[in-house]
């Protein structure tokens, strides 16, 4: 049963109370129902594609209400608002996504799923394609026709009406072809306490439960499905515009979606996002005590929330380096903590390196070998 009534009010950080109501006033975007409870509330944060050049005072740096809703309806999780219209510095695709990429095709072919001949691909703003891997397999792209083979590897999730996003994918596939969708499962979000999955831009945020929702309404129906590590958590899902049983592995992934449409056990977000934000400070603040000089890599939107909730500075956190030479020269938003190259972090020889993407590790550990035993992949977590 979904509880009903009003969460308690969160502590912020700046002392006071938030006594925003559970509900809010808006559709939810995939099913139109208006029973929305309010599961994650960061209050005003910056944008997480907005870096600003460093002569920029942070003073300057616009904030926007960022907030997860969780729908009682379809039990979809998603972004309450977004105000955000910013220009997004272009990253470096990770190698993590490419070979993840490489495997997923993989284990489609291995299936016989890949037949047809035509592909076309809905892409995310965050890069990456997967055309390369499918015209090896002698597939030719379509960008505007109906196609045997259409592809969404994390780009449904940007946009704002959900149900007319996949209301698009759908009509975007040809009889008897398969749609193949990837997506950072929120059941993975959840277990493994990845409040800053959340984030401007991102307007969903996919339990098996809800997706298989949101694509029955657009007449496709999920029929096997693969699971990975990247992210903590990705699945990819194999589906038709033809009605078909789902098989074992969906079945399985359907069965274990027990609470993901809880909002009291997805308001644990909540708890995880306050946490790590107070164990990164005093770590910080404790590892800057004994003299040793901290560092960051990786640029990455989730790192933007977790600084500015912990309400970092460049006394703590002297510098995030990035390979994308697109954030060289400017910061991270809110903080006036610059983005360096690779070449300058290992030049400053920090004393610990925190990883803001622990997928990374492999590539930055071989790109990187001077830093070998400086990595931190965790927030040590306070005793």
């Amino acid at each position: 049963m979904w509880p009903t009534g009003i969460a308690p009010p969160r502590r912020l950080r700046s002392g006071r109370v938030n006594l925003r109501h559970r509900g809010a006033a808006r559709a939810c975007r995939a099913c139109a129902a208006t029973s929305l409870d309010r599961v994650l509330d960061l209050g005003k944060m910056f944008a997480a594609d907005h870096f600003p050049p460093l002569e920029v005072p942070v003073e300057a740096d616009p904030a926007h209400a960022l907030a997860m809703d969780l729908c009682r309806g379809c039990g979809l999780a998603q972004l309450a608002d977004d105000d955000t219209v910013v220009a997004e510095p272009r990253g470096v695709e990770p190698q993590a996504l490419r070979d993840q990429a490489a495997a997923a095709v993989a284990a489609v072919a291995s299936a016989d799923l890949l037949t047809g001949h035509t592909v076309r691909e809905f892409g995310s703003p965050h890069g990456g394609t997967w055309i390369p891997l499918l015209t090896a397999h002698g597939y030719t792209e379509t960008r505007t026709e109906p196609a045997d083979l259409v592809i969404d590897s994390f780009g449904m999730m940007h946009a704002p009406d959900q149900r007319a996003a996949a209301a698009t994918r759908a009509a975007a596939l040809r009889p008897g072809g398969v749609l193949l969708l990837q997506f950072h499962t929120l059941p993975a979000i959840l277990a493994q306490g990845q409040w800053n999955a959340l984030r401007h831009g991102h307007f969903a945020y996919y339990s098996p439960t809800a997706l298989t929702a949101l694509l029955n309404a657009a007449g496709l129906y999920p029929m096997t499905a693969w699971e990975f590590d990247l992210y903590g958590g990705t699945v990819l899902v194999a589906a038709r515009r033809e009605p078909i049983e789902p098989d074992a592995t969906v079945r399985r992934l359907l069965a274990a979606d027990t609470t993901s449409l809880d909002p009291s056990t997805v308001r644990t977000l909540q708890t995880a996002a306050d946490r790590q934000a107070r164990d990164l400070r005093t770590w910080l603040e404790n590892e800057t005590a004994k003299g040793r000089r901290m560092f960051a890599y990786g640029a990455a939107s989730r790192a933007v929330a977790l600084f500015a909730h912990a309400g970092l500075r460049r006394d703590l956190l002297t510098a995030v380096a990035d390979a994308s030479p697109a954030k060289h020269g400017r910061r991270m938003p809110g903080t006036d903590i610059p983005i360096v190259t690779p070449a300058e972090l290992v030049a400053a020889k920090p004393d610990r390196v925190l990883l803001t993407l622990p997928d990374l590790l492999p590539e930055v550990e071989t790109a990187l070998p001077a830093l070998h035993d400086r990595w931190v992949v965790e927030v040590p977590r306070l005793s």
